[in-house]
């Protein structure tokens, strides 16, 4: 008869997850292992291929809609005698697109990289949020569950789009089976009264809610193209409106003489060639940020919003802003504070062909602590980047060109490049910024010094 496959437990505390896109359709005859799905979750896109070869009698669940764990997704005519469940069972999974900056560092609540883990009893609900009907059959508020743990009830996506609005859900009336709180439980929620809620301590750190408002709609015309709006492009969309509506940005901007710099990559461009490293500017400008995060830690910090405290990482992942073929991703160097100028070179190649050919790993893609961004040949003049929370600053290089000096009174040309640094107000001063800038400029403007911080 029919085998019905259901969204396994992937792991990590997904409940829920996108279907980005069906790679089979209704009708058609696909074999064992063919790849059928690719669902993106708050923790990574993953491709999940077909359980049993058959006909592919129904598509439960469509592109574009959220498909809870233990949800019927599809219906396999696999010529068995009575209909069969599969079980929610976590399958082989690879990643098929990096997430963004923000999938990869948001998900994982900043820097994780954890194990794969169950979900607890109470977050294991097979049933999908409900939706509001009519007036007459709206669901009932009731005050949100708490679990075991001191927690409220919510799906990771609701508890996103809660921190993105600023929303207590201890606050939020829950209208979910077993008083889960909804993502539209959270929508709808307006902020009390000071007076009808606790005063918060005025040492107590508190974002203020986003302001909510209607969706804006584009009025159609003939003369245009309209592509839904999901999977990694809405990703990277929450991610950044959550950094810039959490992190206080502020942009400090300097100008490097890489002349030297340049001289000695050109002279050393042939020695890495000889162990299979291809050698750009990116593997020294990292080495300096390093350099220069261990003299200003601020930079190399998260604000942990629970616990109110600033986390000083003692550990240094760099993070390097890539575009793959469906956007754009931070691939991590981990331990580069460890790592030679050619073993930079050669993890940071490894990173950017697993992104572009779309087989980076979680462990890439998430934990890292400060961020640099570059477009190398196409940097520009100079770039506001938006901080890959919840770290506390990114670092943008813009473009190397010759461009006239004055040097010793004399005008010279000299390659000079601009490096911009956006630091979250929150955790570091102007000063700091500032001064690490300065550091990473010191060290690029004369790579001895540069080596001798290696020493």
């Amino acid at each position: 008869m029919a085998f019905e496959f259901r969204l396994p437990d992937i792991g990590e505390g997904v409940v829920e997850g996108e279907i980005v896109k069906w790679k089979v359709s209704e009708g058609e005859i696909i074999k064992l292992d063919q790849p059928m799905v690719e669902v993106m979750t708050d923790k990574a896109t993953v491709e999940i291929p077909a359980p049993r070869a058959g006909k592919v009698a129904r598509i439960m669940v469509a592109e574009g809609k959220i498909c809870a764990v233990g949800q019927v997704m599809i219906v396999i005519d696999d010529g068995s005698a009575t209909a069969v469940a599969a079980p929610a069972a976590a399958p082989v999974v690879a990643p098929v697109a990096p997430p963004s900056s923000a999938q990869a560092s948001h998900a994982n609540g900043g820097n994780g990289r954890g194990a794969a883990v169950h979900m607890s009893t109470q977050m294991a609900s097979n049933v999908p949020e409900e939706l509001p009907g009519p007036a007459s059959s709206a669901p009932i508020a009731r005050p949100a569950a708490v679990g075991s743990g001191g927690r409220v009830l919510a799906t990771p996506a609701t508890r996103k789009i809660a921190r993105e609005l600023g929303v207590d859900l201890t606050l939020v009336p829950a209208t979910g089976k077993n008083g889960r709180v909804t993502t539209n439980d959270v929508k709808g929620f307006r902020t009390p009264a000071p007076a009808a809620r606790a005063e918060t301590p005025s040492s107590t750190f508190a974002p203020a809610p986003a302001a909510a408002r209607e969706p804006v709609a584009i009025v159609r015309t003939a003369l245009e193209e309209r592509v839904p709006f999901r999977g990694l492009r809405k990703a990277i969309a929450a991610n950044m409106t959550r950094s810039k509506s959490t992190a206080t940005h502020f942009t400090y901007v300097e100008e490097v003489d890489m002349t030297d710099l340049v001289a000695l990559r050109n002279r050393a461009k042939e020695r890495a060639a000889e162990r299979g490293v291809k050698l750009t500017y990116l593997p020294f400008i990292a080495k300096a940020a390093v350099a220069a995060l261990k003299k200003w830690p601020s930079l190399n910090a998260s604000l942990d919003e629970q616990s109110q405290e600033i986390v000083y990482k003692k550990y240094y992942h760099l993070g390097i802003a890539t575009q793959g073929p469906q956007g754009l991703a931070v691939a991590v160097v981990r331990d580069a504070d460890k790592r030679s100028i050619f073993d930079l070179a050669k993890e940071i190649e490894r990173l950017s062909s697993a992104i572009r050919d779309g087989k980076a790993s979680r462990d890439d893609l998430t934990g890292s602590t400060f961020t640099i961004s570059s477009l190398g040949q196409l940097g520009g003049v100079l770039a506001t980047p938006i901080i890959n929370f919840p770290e506390s600053g990114i670092m943008g290089v813009h473009k190397i060109a010759e461009k006239p000096a004055v040097r010793d009174g004399q005008i010279v040309i000299r390659q000079l490049m601009n490096l911009s640094i956006s630091v979250d107000h929150r955790i570091a001063d102007g000063y700091d910024g500032a001064m690490l800038l300065q550091e990473v400029k010191q060290l690029l403007e004369d790579p001895t010094l540069m080596f001798m911080e290696m020493i």
